[in-house]
């Protein structure tokens, strides 16, 4: 399939382009809506467990060949690598991203817990978190990502974790960033400019692109120039572009489309994610099969111009959709 381009022709994706991430289900309380009707009432650890093992099965069945994962995901990286180290045919054709700089705090809890997770960008924690990573992922370590970094984080001007990073890049490991807030495109641009002996320090960026939040994607499309792998996140938009939410005036474009099209809204706007050219991967975050199942129908859309022109009108300002994502509860 053609990957899509800027002529205005109509594009269609590929199952290669998209990715699984396991944010949702690697751990028992997240903000996506919806999640009392996604998972069970039990969400131990052998519950969420299996469903991820099961997600995981069926998106490689399906084609998909990159996982998302990271180490405040709970015990993500550690369903992952079970996943991984049982299909050994599967591990040498899988590429797994994982992300550092978080540490997941909830103890397992969904309600009651002030904070799930705590933001630390130093170099200590990289030496943990990498050790940490390694002893759930073991050598299946692809992509390896600061986690949600802004214009402030010192991970842009600290020369010693900057050394511990290329380092890391020296041995295969392609390093980057994920971002998040109103400044995303500023900081994946002073990202752009980090050297290290003269040298770009980071090839990957994972940033939040969306039908609703589209601030990124000039900066985006700079990474795609200076080769850097940029996945998309947060392409559902945490649920507010899934069906069952995607129901007031303000989605009215995504729902005519997808009658248009007669797909599932989920899919357009997974497809739309898909269809801008810089993105290298998009990710998955479904929680049930169903979900993956129909997110995945994605890669057979065909998205006309008039399309993606309605899809257009339904960003906000980015200002505007942080402040409802900081908003939405933990459950």
């Amino acid at each position: 399939m053609p990957v899509p381009n800027a002529s205005g022709a109509t594009v269609r994706s590929s199952i290669a382009r998209f990715g699984l991430g396991t944010a949702a289900v690697g751990r028992p309380g997240y903000i996506t809506l919806g999640r009392e009707l996604d998972l069970p009432a039990d969400r131990s650890v052998a519950a969420l467990r299996a469903r991820t093992h099961a997600l995981l099965d069926a998106a490689w069945a399906a084609g998909v060949r990159y996982f998302d994962t990271a180490r405040s995901y709970g015990r993500a990286e550690e369903f992952v690598g079970e996943w991984l180290s049982a299909r050994p045919e599967v591990a040498a054709g899988a590429q797994i991203g994982s992300k550092w700089g978080y540490t997941y705090t909830a103890d397992w809890q969904t309600s009651g817990v002030p904070v799930h997770e705590v933001k630390e960008h130093s170099v200590a924690v990289f030496d943990r978190q990498i050790r940490e990573t390694r002893a759930r992922l073991g050598r299946h370590l692809d992509v390896y990502l600061i986690h949600s970094v802004t214009p402030d984080s010192p991970a842009l001007t600290d020369p010693v974790l900057h050394a511990r990073l290329a380092a890391l890049a020296a041995e295969g490991v392609r390093v980057g960033l994920s971002t998040s807030g109103p400044a995303q495109a500023r900081t994946v641009r002073a990202a752009l400019a980090v050297e290290v002996d003269g040298q770009p320090l980071f090839s990957a960026v994972q940033a939040t692109w969306n039908l609703l939040e589209t601030s990124a994607g000039s900066a985006l499309a700079e990474a795609d120039s200076a080769g850097w792998l940029v996945v998309v996140k947060e392409a559902m938009a945490n649920g507010r572009l899934a069906g069952r939410n995607a129901t007031g005036s303000d989605t009215a474009a995504l729902r005519a489309v997808a009658e248009r099209v007669g797909a599932q809204r989920d899919a357009v706007a997974l497809a739309a994610a898909a269809a801008q050219p810089w993105a290298g991967i998009v990710l998955s975050g479904a929680a049930t099969i169903d979900q993956l199942e129909s997110n995945l129908t994605a890669a057979a859309l065909e998205l006309t111009p008039a399309d993606r022109t309605a899809l257009e009108t339904l960003a906000e300002p980015a200002e505007t959709y942080w402040r409802t994502r900081a908003e939405l509860p933990w459950a």
